[in-house]
């Protein structure tokens, strides 16, 4: 880190009594890109702080990723998993928001510019996340659902909603094709919507959709690797492989996905599926952000930074989330798994750290603390990996449905979360099957 100038040093014996506004220009300016999991957390740590701290992002919510296959499945609503931003900050005296798009850097100047005009920085920390990849097939791109915002989960809602509609009014045959939902991707994300959409099939298709044959829909989840959730330990894998099978899912492994046209799907060993509706989850890649050059990206487009979240050739620029690939920590060869708890932890060691160079204090680099994996598959089903066991069943489904519930920005959102969760057990009834149309 740079030293900041003498003017707006610190002292030790006064950091702790004052306080810091964002009107004070003689304060140095942190510009931080991104309200995801490491943007709210670094603003969180950094209220009161000496410095000015401007958020940029271009929602004015904070989405908490982990459900928005709930969303997709009905089962939960938007407003349950987003948090405004500006409620987050409001108590924050020397912190500001901004709704706005970066469309580039400008590193000599100091600059970051975006869509409501340009923002001058001293120091710059990008946690701008990540977007879906489809490693380059731009046919799969505008063919398939993908689901890493709130409106893609959304539109995948009304989508599926309207599948069930349609086959109402179709004949068996059609009706099957429009029934039938391929995932591509077994992680996490992949897994669980697999999960819910067989819940659907097992508990409202039978109610709502009387006139349907519920064996007319068909879910299949589709991974290139050995097994699903690759990143957890081979028992979890196997446990969840299990659950989604008891569910019906038909899960294929070591399947690449070459083309989807016309409604269907072709893998790599020729063997095709017919389906109207394809959900992509494969993969993701860091959000590109022009005007920072050199040889600083890695595998999936994230940026090489050092342990102590630097960007290579940079002294004021940071990266830390899923946008950033930590080089030199052995444990993390290709980088730390792109999961909340990493991005969270970044953001609190480079805060700590801002703050311990404005004490005099030497800065830390920045170890991992894995604290544990899980993912859900459907009622009492749901897998977990911690550092010194690994279970699944009915303990690993409630332990998941009360870490996401704390996990959740504001009371009310957890509040709404709790309601709608304990409804759908009580009754087995997703009730918010509404169609909204755009």
């Amino acid at each position: 880190m740079n030293q900041r100038p003498a003017s707006t040093v610190i002292f030790a014996d006064k950091f702790k009594y004052m306080t810091y506004r964002y009107s004070d220009n003689s304060l140095p300016m942190v510009l931080i890109i991104g309200a995801g999991f490491a943007g709210l957390e670094l603003i969180k740590q950094f209220n009161n702080k000496p410095f000015r701290v401007l958020l940029l992002d271009k929602n004015n919510y904070h989405t908490f990723q982990p459900l928005l296959y709930q969303i997709a499945s009905a089962g939960l609503t938007a407003e349950s998993i987003a948090y405004p931003v500006r409620r987050k900050i409001g108590a924050y005296p020397n912190i500001a928001f901004r709704v706005a798009e970066v469309s580039s850097v400008d590193t000599s100047g100091q600059l970051v510019h975006t869509d409501i005009g340009e923002f001058h920085y001293d120091y710059l920390i990008i946690a701008s996340g990540a977007s879906t990849n489809f490693y380059g097939n731009n046919s799969l791109a505008s063919t398939t659902f993908p689901l890493k915002s709130v409106q893609d989960a959304l539109n995948m809602r009304t989508t599926i909603l309207q599948q069930f509609e349609k086959a109402v009014n179709a004949s068996k045959t059609n009706g099957s094709k429009l029934l039938n939902f391929i995932i591509v991707g077994g992680g996490p994300t992949g897994v669980e919507l697999a999960g819910a959409l067989a819940e659907i099939k097992k508990n409202v298709v039978p109610s709502d959709y009387r006139e349907l044959d519920p064996e007319m829909m068909e879910v299949h989840l589709i991974e290139a690797a050995p097994r699903v959730l690759g990143t957890m330990s081979e028992k979890s894998s196997r446990l969840a492989k299990k659950y989604l099978e008891q569910l019906g899912v038909k899960v294929w492994l070591n399947a690449v996905v070459n083309s989807y046209e016309n409604d269907i799907l072709t893998l790599s060993n020729d063997t095709k599926i017919t389906a109207h509706h394809v959900i992509w989850t494969a993969g993701v890649k860091g959000v590109d952000i022009k005007g920072l050059e050199g040889n600083i990206r890695t595998r999936g487009n994230r940026i090489i930074t050092d342990r102590y979240h630097r960007i290579s050739g940079f002294e004021n620029i940071y990266a830390i989330g899923d946008i950033a690939s930590i080089q030199g920590d052995e444990q993390y060869p290709q980088g730390h798994p792109g999961v909340a708890q990493v991005a969270i932890q970044q953001a609190h060691n480079l805060a700590s750290n801002f703050i311990r160079n404005a004490k005099g204090k030497s800065i830390q680099a920045f170890n991992y603390h894995d604290k544990g994996s899980m993912a859900t598959i459907g009622r009492h089903k749901a897998v977990v990996d911690l550092p010194f066991i690994s279970f699944g069943g009915y303990l690993a489904w409630y332990i998941w449905m009360f870490i996401h519930l704390m996990a959740l920005v504001g009371f009310r959102n957890r509040f709404m979360v709790f309601m709608n969760w304990m409804w759908n057990y009580i009754t087995y009834d997703r009730a918010l099957r509404l169609i909204l149309k755009k």
